[in-house]
């Protein structure tokens, strides 16, 4: 099957859409399970059907959903596929980074030296990840999101829309930093911290 298939049919797909078309890359067409959106089209790319589609021999696919988990769960499930990782142009990510499979880094987002991006991530658009810093799987860096250097977040973490990490902090996996939430302190895996700085509001998560 020629070209990169899109798996979400949502408004996150349409950014992902949008970064592999200004990286010059076909897109074959768009796997969604809601049978509903079967046939129409996102940004004039065809919705072609379910995902189970990825099970086809020779698939390349980005997964363009935000949600940690459920990009983990379809990863898993098929393992087959050759995911594709990508940069949009305007992104400027120096060339020592390590970008795992499928991760995406959207539109203005920089990503700088020695920094470790595992697989299925999301650096969103404008976010900063400074050097030395090691993103695990399934990680999503939201808009206007600051990482300062020799940062780690483990599997899982998510930075909300202009959250900050300060130097050297780690993040355990599975997190959550609400919008605007400042990190100053490591804080531990499975929880919810917001505010400034970031305090840890909601116990541990089960995913």
């Amino acid at each position: 099957m020629s070209g990169t298939l899109i798996v979400g049919a949502g408004g996150h797909a349409k950014v992902v859409l949008a970064t592999l078309q200004a990286a010059g890359l076909e897109v074959r067409g768009i796997l969604d399970d809601r049978s509903v959106l079967w046939g129409q089209q996102v940004l004039g790319v065809d919705v072609l059907g379910g995902v189970n589609l990825l099970s086809r021999p020779g698939v390349r696919a980005v997964i363009a959903i935000g949600s940690n988990a459920v990009r983990r769960d379809i990863a898993a499930r098929y393992p087959g596929v050759t995911w594709m990782s990508v940069c949009h142009p305007t992104a400027v990510v120096d060339a020592s980074v390590h970008l795992g499979a499928g991760s995406v880094v959207f539109a203005s987002a920089v990503v700088q030296p020695d920094v470790s991006v595992g697989c299925h991530v999301i650096v969103n658009t404008g976010a900063t990840v400074d050097h030395d810093s090691v993103l695990g799987d399934y990680v999503h860096v939201a808009p206007g999101t600051h990482l300062a250097g020799n940062v780690h977040l483990e599997d899982g973490v998510f930075m909300g829309i202009g959250s900050v990490a300060v130097p050297g902090v780690r993040i355990g996996a599975w997190s959550t930093v609400g919008a605007g939430g400042v990190v100053v302190h490591s804080l531990p895996a499975g929880i919810v911290a917001m505010g400034l700085p970031a305090r840890i509001k909601h116990g541990r998560i089960e995913l």
